[in-house]
């Protein structure tokens, strides 16, 4: 999962990004941060196991060089870029006399931009599908989302089947990317509520003092916890970052356990056993036999795999089933 930090210049995208990566943010030139997902069943498990290994799950996010976005407007190369990223993080400033109050009108200028840009590409598409006489259902799709954009709403609106995703998906579409928006403020709105909404489509916010979560980001373990205490913080800005872009791209997580490693691995809900041994190795999918999974509760309950086997709560699962949060899972196939 790719998270891109986006949004018009002024609203302190990298500071933001120093806050969430831990990497000084006076180099402005951009690059790739992570973002370990912090997981308590992760330590337990660890704790259990002994590992040589652990790995916890992460979100990679992008930050754009300085000068990539205008003051009120995207570039066409810039727009390029965002199509191929997993989840729109939009920062807006909201400091200053303007404060929070500034929040719902800057989010409605970006979303403007990302609706013109979505809609210039369905108006070409259109005018070469007239000219060449294209898939009439192609043609009918696109005539409906360019209806959805002209009445000024995002893609993300519009209840598509899954014919009409898979014609989509090629496009890339900005407003049908999952979007949240990250209101960096002052200092003096720290205890501001961390989750809200924007704009007419109920854009996720997060709220972040980037200076301060910068200086955050520099403290050891306790340190922290004691500082987001005394600002009346429960957890720091990129874990509340990591919880929003999971809910935005409702995902799940599944375990592996054992000597060698312990290790998370987010996927969507819904998805099924053969696709989680995809997420681990496409030979492990490729040759997939059975799934042989352990609830989470059941693993540290009857301490660990052997105990669980004993007391019959290890079970057999085949391709089709539907993975849950949590699942210990460990998969036998042949290739």
């Amino acid at each position: 999962m790719k998270v891109g930090l986006v949004g018009f210049a002024g609203g302190g995208k990298s500071t933001v990004f120093a806050a969430l990566s831990g990497v000084d943010p006076s180099a402005g030139k951009g690059g790739l941060g992570t973002i370990r997902v912090p997981d308590e069943r992760v330590d337990r498990l660890s704790a259990l196991c002994h590992p040589r290994k652990t790995t916890y799950a992460e979100v990679v996010f992008q930050d754009f060089a300085a000068g990539s976005f205008g003051s009120s407007s995207i570039s066409a190369a810039v727009l390029g870029h965002m199509r191929n990223l997993d989840v729109l993080a939009e920062v807006v400033g909201c400091y200053g006399t303007e404060g929070m109050e500034a929040l719902q009108a800057k989010a409605a200028a970006f979303h403007a931009e990302l609706l013109l840009a979505d809609q210039a590409v369905i108006e070409k598409r259109l005018d070469r599908l007239t000219r060449e006489k294209g898939d009439p259902l192609e043609r009918a799709t696109l005539e409906r989302c360019l209806a959805t954009l002209e009445q000024d709403r995002e893609l993300r609106e519009l209840d598509l089947d899954a014919q009409q995703t898979a014609l989509l998906s090629p496009y890339k579409f900005l407003t049908l990317k999952p979007r949240l928006v990250l209101a960096n403020t002052g200092e003096d709105q720290v205890g501001v509520a961390a989750t809200s909404s924007a704009g007419a489509a109920g854009i996720p916010v997060v709220v972040m003092s980037a200076p301060i979560e910068w200086e955050i980001s520099r403290l050891e373990a306790a340190e922290r916890r004691e500082f987001l205490a005394d600002l009346g913080l429960e957890y720091a800005a990129g874990e509340r970052f990591v919880r929003a872009c999971y809910a935005l791209l409702d995902l799940i997580v599944f375990l592996t356990a054992g000597e060698d490693e312990v290790r998370a691995w987010p996927l969507r809900r819904g998805s099924c056993a053969l696709e989680a041994a995809g997420k681990i190795h496409s030979d492990i999918a490729r040759g997939f036999i059975r799934a042989e999974i352990i609830a989470f509760d059941d693993y540290i309950e009857f301490g660990g795999e052997a105990g669980c086997r004993h007391a019959g709560r290890a079970r057999v699962e085949g391709k089709d089933y539907i993975m849950a949060d949590g699942d210990i899972a460990h998969f036998r196939f042949n290739v």
